[in-house]
C-alpha cells in the first residue's frame, strides 16, 4: 500500500479543511488527476494524485481539518510495489519518489528516520527516531526534535509529538481529523455548539497569535476632508495616505521578529486589506501601494475584493503584508482598536466620515471628518513614531485632491 500524506498547500499552513473528494474508494486515478478539494485559511486548493493507482482508502470527510503532513489518501500496492526491490550499483542514486503538483513536498513514507548526534548532551540519548512527516514539520515549525520524548513505540516522535511540543497557537490547535466536540448536557437549549472552521478557525488563531506576541498601542485623531471634490474616492485615498505615511516614517512599514528582537524595514508598501465576507475575514493585499496611481488602485481594490468574497483569489494575493488598513467604517462605527497581526506592526482603521462642528476663523462651521485609529507594535515602533505617522496621513488625507 502507498500511502499520500497531506502536503504544505503553500505559505507553511498547518492544516487544511476538506471541502469535497473528487473519488472514491475503488477509483482508478491517474498522475496528477484533482482528488479532493482542501481549503486552508487562504484559499480552496485542488489536491492531485502523485501517482496512478487505484484508491484503497480517504483519511477524512467533507469539514474534518486534516494537519499537514498527516495521511490523507490510501492507494492499493501495485505489482511493483510487491516486487523484490531493486538493487542499485554504488554511485547510482535511487528512483525519485512521484509528488503530486501541489505546492511544497512532504515526505510520504511511515518508515522511522534517525537523526545523527551533533553534539555531547545527545551522545548519551543516542539517535532521535521520527517520521518522516514529524520531522518535516518539525523543521517547519522551528521545533527542537531532539528535545521531544517521542510517545510512539520506542520513543518514536509523531507528528502529534511535534504539534504538542510548539508554542504557535495555530499549530496547538490542530486537531485530529476524527476529533469532535460536543455540547454537555446542560449547555443552553438558544443554540448549538458551531465548531469554527475555514477562515473564522483561522481568524481566532490569528487573534489568539496576536494577544500573545503583540503589545498594542492605539492612538486616535480626525483629518477634515471638507475640501475634498465631490464623489472622492474614499479607499484609495486612504491606500494613497498610507504611502506618505510609511514614507514619512518607514518604522511602520515593517517586521518585527520578537525571538530574534530584529525588524525588517520594506521599501515597498504592501498593505493588506481587511474584507468582511459571509465565511469570515480575509485579507488580500494591495502591492506596491506608493507607486501607483488612483486609477490602478481602485481597479486592483475592485479585483481583490471580488476574488476574496468569491474565494477565488489565488495564495500569492494573500501573503507578505507590510501593513494592514480596516476600513470598517464604510458599515459602522467611528473608533476602534485594530488588531496588528505579526510580523507586521501597524494598522490603520478608518472609521464612518460624519459631520462635526469644529471651529474655524472665530466661527463655527460643520466638516465632514474621518475618524483613524492607528494602532502599533510598541514593542519596535516609538509613540514618536507613530504619531509623526499619523500626522503625515492626516495631512494627505486633508488635501482637496
Amino acid at each position: 500500500m502507498k500511502r499520500f500524506h497531506l502536503p504544505d498547500l503553500g505559505e507553511g499552513l498547518q492544516e487544511a479543511e476538506i471541502v469535497r473528494w473528487h473519488v472514491a474508494v475503488g477509483d482508478h486515478v491517474a498522475v496528477d488527476q484533482p482528488m479532493v478539494a482542501m481549503e486552508t485559511a487562504k484559499a480552496v486548493v485542488e489536491v492531485p494524485a502523485p501517482f496512478e493507482g487505484v484508491i484503497a482508502a480517504l483519511h477524512g470527510n467533507p469539514g474534518d481539518t486534516i494537519a499537514t503532513g498527516a495521511p490523507l489518501v490510501d492507494f492499493q500496492a501495485s505489482a511493483a510495489d510487491t516486487a523484490p526491490p531493486a538493487t542499485h550499483s554504488a554511485g547510482a542514486a535511487p528512483p525519485a519518489t512521484a509528488q503530486g503538483g501541489v505546492v511544497g513536498q512532504m515526505p510520504e513514507s511511515d518508515e522511522v528516520l534517525a537523526a545523527p548526534a551533533t553534539h555531547a548532551a545527545r551522545g548519551a540519548r543516542g539517535r532521535t527516531r521520527a517520521v518522516p512527516a514529524a520531522r518535516e514539520l518539525a523543521r517547519r515549525m522551528n521545533v527542537d526534535i531532539d528535545s521531544l520524548a517521542g510517545s510512539g513505540p520506542n520513543g518514536l516522535v509523531t507528528l502529534d509529538d511535534v504539534l504538542g511540543a510548539t508554542q504557535s497557537p495555530a499549530a496547538s490547535r490542530i486537531a485530529p481529523a476524527t476529533s469532535s466536540m460536543r455540547p454537555a448536557a446542560d449547555v443552553s437549549e438558544s443554540g448549538e455548539l458551531e465548531i469554527l472552521r475555514s477562515l473564522r478557525r483561522a481568524m481566532a488563531q490569528s487573534m489568539t497569535l496576536a494577544r500573545d506576541n503583540v503589545m498594542e498601542c492605539t492612538v486616535f485623531d480626525d483629518a477634515d476632508i471638507e475640501g475634498w471634490q465631490q464623489g472622492g474616492d474614499y479607499t484609495v485615498r486612504l491606500l494613497r495616505a498610507i504611502g506618505v505615511g510609511c514614507r514619512a516614517e518607514p518604522g511602520l512599514n515593517a517586521w518585527f521578529d520578537g525571538t530574534t528582537q530584529g525588524r525588517r524595514l520594506f521599501h515597498h508598501i504592501q498593505v493588506g486589506i481587511a474584507v468582511d465576507t459571509p465565511e469570515g475575514l480575509l485579507v488580500p493585499v494591495i502591492r506596491d501601494v506608493g507607486n501607483r496611481d488612483a486609477a490602478t488602485l481602485r481597479s486592483e481594490v475592485n479585483r481583490l475584493k471580488a476574488g476574496a468574497r468569491s474565494r477565488s483569489l489565488p495564495p500569492s494575493d494573500l501573503r507578505d503584508f507590510t501593513f494592514m488598513l480596516s476600513n470598517f467604517g464604510v458599515m459602522a462605527g467611528r473608533y476602534a482598536t485594530p488588531v496588528v497581526v505579526p510580523p507586521a506592526v501597524a494598522i490603520l482603521g478608518a472609521g464612518r466620515i460624519s459631520r462635526d462642528v469644529v471651529a474655524v476663523d472665530g466661527g463655527i462651521e460643520a466638516h465632514r471628518r474621518i475618524p483613524l485609529s492607528l494602532t502599533f507594535d510598541h514593542r519596535c515602533v516609538t509613540g514618536g513614531e507613530a504619531v509623526r505617522f499619523l500626522g503625515a496621513v492626516i495631512e494627505d488625507l486633508q488635501k482637496p485632491a
